[in-house]
């Protein structure tokens, strides 16, 4: 039940229309909880119908007219218990781990390009929060050497504002991306050195 409540956040942050919701999503939020468009429209209705969120009025003619979305305090009175709620952990479930224990039975023959094309994505993703970061929340006067917030979410603080909260949390999400990523290179790149010394076939043969 996690979508309603990345929508809510959204848009706590700030009020948007649904293309400009999905938008945001592909950008920031998406990163990781990702949802399509058409899922993104379709819980806003029903947050809508369920008195979470309202649309703004518009002085726009209706034709052509987007419309803009707020939190209600019901939406914020979901989302606050939400957060202060608990909720175990998932179950890891990747296919590619899979993939390297099959390989165990019946050989690593072409794994290695696999593991190699996961391993392009893993650094290519690192690289874009490390982008991220430079680019949006570089040192400033009185805060630590590369203190930041999350992949576009929210308000970048000034050059000379020191890092709030909501900066902080928002920080900590993008951290945990880039060290997941960083997991992952780390990994790949063993798995790699052991797929090139095993034989191709199951059990050595």
């Amino acid at each position: 039940m996690s979508l309603p409540h990345a929508i809510l956040t959204a848009l706590l942050e700030r009020p948007s229309s649904g293309l400009e919701l999905a938008r945001r999503f592909d950008r920031s939020i998406g990163y990781f909880w990702s949802a399509t468009h058409q899922q993104i429209y379709r819980e806003l209705g029903r947050l809508e119908r369920s008195g979470c969120i309202r649309a703004l009025a518009s002085e726009r003619p209706a034709r052509g007219r987007k419309k803009e979305y707020e939190v209600l305090p019901a939406g914020r009175a979901e989302l606050t218990g939400w957060v202060s709620g608990r909720e175990d952990p998932k179950p890891v479930r990747d296919p590619l781990l899979l993939r390297m224990r099959a390989a165990a039975v019946v050989g690593t023959d072409g794994l290695p390009d696999e593991l190699r094309r996961h391993l392009a994505l893993h650094e290519r993703q690192l690289a874009d929060y490390a982008d991220i970061e430079a680019r949006d929340f570089s040192a400033r006067p009185g805060t630590a050497a590369g203190t930041t917030t999350g992949p576009a979410a929210g308000t970048t603080p000034g050059p000379t504002e020191a890092p709030t909260e909501a900066d902080r949390l928002r920080h900590l999400v993008l951290r945990a991306g880039m060290d997941l990523e960083r997991l992952w290179v780390d990994w790949l790149t063993e798995a790699l050195r052991e797929t090139s010394a095993a034989p191709a076939g199951p059990d050595g043969a």
